[in-house]
């Protein structure tokens, strides 16, 4: 995950010491640096009466191409000067983060910050900035939280302006929850969504060299732990899928991609495409997820671009009183896996075998969330909860002897009836640590609706 990066000006009113300011300033800026952002700044801004400080702001910055503006007040500014400089960055995210006083031969020393910040705070709402603000507390450690999640979430809106998400195939098995609106979901998420058929991938996977299908056979094999020996022919078939596939990816520089599964690999080409995905996602290190969820797919951006991880997803088997099964019936990335990668030849009901996935995956503290359009607005149902082993469990149509899927047991931080009233589909997608004060700032800069 790329750092990100600000434009960073502070502020303090002229009679105030400029000294003061300064160091005020040098040490916040410090301090943003130290915790992962990148900074281009320019001087203190005071409100002088010809607003030359302003103007050269304005003109240093720029300069620049960032992700955000941070404006730290610093000392008590008449709020005009601030409004001066900010107006010619209003299409970018701000944060207003107010400093604090410090301790001096045993007495409170201010330069009347926070007045400042709570003389703006509503002149930038009334203004309509993209803003979110952040006070210091005397008696407090610095909010580096709320600081970095705000950076994280601007910058996440910006990497997933023109990002672009391939889907091969449409409504696998005439789902409702998979459906989208291409031009809503470009307009909120800046996201392309395009569509490519599953014809054209069989015939390029007709087309590759057999030794570069040999050298991902033998990648693979070198990489995974077999429980019990695959078919040749299912493995080679396996990799021809992924050069077809990668090279579509290639070609359209796809952040994501989405599969027809059931109605189109398993049913017309007989052949489960887990092994595909766990290429796509391994080796190009991209986004996956089956079945044409497209809204799943643009949850992953979202969540990788906020939190630097593969964002895998997980499905609903079984609900407990405190939280659910969640499994998958195919493939999970390597980088939740905790342990070899295992993988093991398999069939399910009438569909025919392939090679499934059947890891153990990491557990921790966990955040889950799922992007959903609901009567014309898009919301993110999001839930925080512990991912824990599983007990020992089995899907029915499974060829005996059942595999074990890879699975976790989520133990919801919340009321599991409420939760289940807001379940927006049957993926999820998952992210390590409590990442919701980044995806509330995010939701917040996109006019997203989040549901807890």
């Amino acid at each position: 995950m790329r750092k990100p990066e600000a434009a960073f000006v502070s502020f303090g009113e002229v009679n105030t010491p400029k000294e003061i300011i300064e160091r005020k300033s040098q040490q916040a800026s410090e301090l943003l640096r130290s915790n992962g952002i990148e900074l281009h700044s320019t001087a203190p801004v005071t409100d002088d009466p010809a607003a030359k400080d302003a103007l050269r702001a304005i003109s240093e910055l720029a300069r620049t191409e960032v992700d955000l503006v941070i404006a730290c007040v610093a000392g008590w500014i008449p709020t005009h000067a601030v409004i001066r400089v900010l107006s010619e960055f209003r299409h970018l995210p701000i944060l207003l983060w107010g400093l604090s006083g410090w301790t001096e031969s045993g007495r409170l020393v201010t330069t009347a910050d926070q007045a400042g910040t709570t003389a703006l705070r509503q002149t930038l709402e009334e203004l309509d900035f993209k803003f979110k603000y952040v006070p210091s507390y005397f008696d407090a450690p610095p909010p580096t939280d709320k600081l970095t999640s705000f950076a994280r979430a601007a910058a996440a809106a910006k990497d997933l302006h023109n990002a672009r998400i391939g889907s091969m195939g449409y409504r696998d098995m005439n789902l409702y929850a998979t459906l989208y609106d291409g031009v809503s979901l470009r307009r909120v998420l800046g996201v392309e969504t395009e569509f490519f058929e599953m014809l054209e991938i069989f015939q390029r996977s007709e087309h590759q060299e057999p030794k570069t299908v040999q050298a991902v056979v033998d990648h693979a094999l070198s990489k995974w732990t077999f429980d019990k020996p695959a078919p040749r022919d299912v493995l080679e078939k396996g990799a021809r899928y992924y050069l077809a596939i990668r090279e579509k990816v290639v070609e359209r520089n796809y952040q994501g991609v989405t599969l027809i599964d059931v109605d189109g690999m398993k049913k017309l080409l007989k052949f489960p495409p887990a092994m595909v995905f766990m290429l796509l996602a391994d080796e190009l290190n991209i986004c996956t997820i089956p079945e044409n969820d497209m809204l799943g797919a643009a949850t992953q951006l979202m969540t990788r671009a906020l939190t630097g991880q593969i964002a895998a997803y997980l499905e609903f088997y079984e609900f407990f009183g405190n939280g659910a099964l969640m499994g998958v019936p195919d493939y999970v990335p390597s980088e939740i896996v905790e342990g070899p990668v295992r993988v093991t030849p398999s069939s399910f009901g009438e569909l025919a075998g392939g090679v499934l996935n059947v890891s153990r995956l990491k557990t921790g503290p966990v955040t889950l969330c799922r992007l959903a359009q609901s009567r014309g607005r898009y919301v993110l149902h999001l839930a925080l909860g512990e991912a824990i082993a599983p007990r020992a469990w089995e899907e029915a149509g499974w060829a005996p002897p059942a595999p074990q899927l890879p699975s976790l047991e989520f133990v919801l931080d919340g009321d599991m009836g409420e939760f289940a009233q807001n379940v927006m589909g049957q993926h999820y997608i998952l992210s390590y640590g409590d990442n919701s004060g980044a995806f509330d700032d995010f939701c917040r800069l996109r006019g997203i609706e989040i549901l807890r």
